[in-house]
């Protein structure tokens, strides 16, 4: 069962607690050690000092988690859905990233190899101006030939929520309600650590044999995703000039990008 441990951090009070209840309560994860590794990137900079010499030049840097196998100092690497342009119709066309894993540290440990769970930083040869200011937010790493196809348009199976979250509303009424999706509607989608804007161009609802709602739709997105069928994702709309969680829903197909 759960409680309510209270802890004062900046006093140093009962932390011990909180360790003992983290170890002994929370199960720890499967990992999969035997899969081709694959990073999702939450950061990325440039590590060099302004009027750095040639010479002294370091690659640019991604920060991120490990979600399956082991990444190992040496290995050869790909990153997507990686250079993107667009060319003059509009068409988004993308370039994956070849490079090097060169260290690999975590807080202050240098390391040679890497496994699934906690934040690792993986310096590499890629030009630092493509990861200079968390340009590589969105972008997976992983071994050159095993990542997931870039995906332009994605169809989700989503459910929404019945009500708004942390939306003022008036009186005691316990919230807005949540209308259903409309075509051509614009939405926000949160699919691994990318946030992209997408344009709802297709709805479909279709009743399975035990009279559940099967509800689905595809979305043009604004920018390429490398994603695998059955990913989850998070649904937002703007609601009062902010952006609101409404739904979340489950990839199961659309449309691959050629590489």
């Amino acid at each position: 069962s759960s409680g309510i441990n209270a802890e004062y951090g900046q006093l140093k009070y009962n932390i011990e607690v909180i360790s003992e209840y983290v170890v002994k309560k929370i199960p720890i994860p499967l990992r999969d050690f035997t899969s081709e590794p694959r990073l999702i990137v939450i950061r990325s900079f440039d590590v060099n000092k302004p009027g750095s010499e040639v010479d002294s030049l370091k690659g640019g840097v991604a920060g991120g988690s490990l979600l399956k196998g082991v990444l190992k100092v040496g290995q050869e690497i790909e990153v997507r859905p990686g250079i993107t342009t667009k060319d003059a119709e509009g068409n988004l066309h993308c370039v994956p990233i070849r490079s090097r894993v060169l260290t690999m540290f975590a807080e202050n440990n240098d390391l040679q190899y890497a496994v699934p769970g906690g934040l690792i930083g993986v310096g590499t040869k890629i030009d630092p101006t493509l990861c200079i200011g968390d340009r590589l937010v969105g972008h997976v790493i992983g071994s050159e030939g095993s990542l997931p196809p870039i995906y332009t348009l994605i169809e989700i199976q989503y459910h929404l929520m019945r009500r708004l979250l942390g939306v003022r509303t008036e009186g005691k009424s316990k919230g807005a309600k949540v209308d259903n999706l409309s075509k051509n509607e614009v939405l926000l989608v949160n699919i691994g650590s990318l946030s992209a804007g997408g344009r709802v161009s297709a709805i479909r609802e279709t009743k399975n044999k035990h009279g559940a709602v099967d509800k689905r739709a595809k979305v043009i997105l604004t920018s390429a995703v490398c994603t695998d069928v059955g990913e989850k994702i998070a649904i937002s709309r703007k609601i009062n000039k902010h952006w609101r969680l409404i739904g979340w829903g489950t990839i199961k197909g659309g449309q691959k990008m050629a590489i």
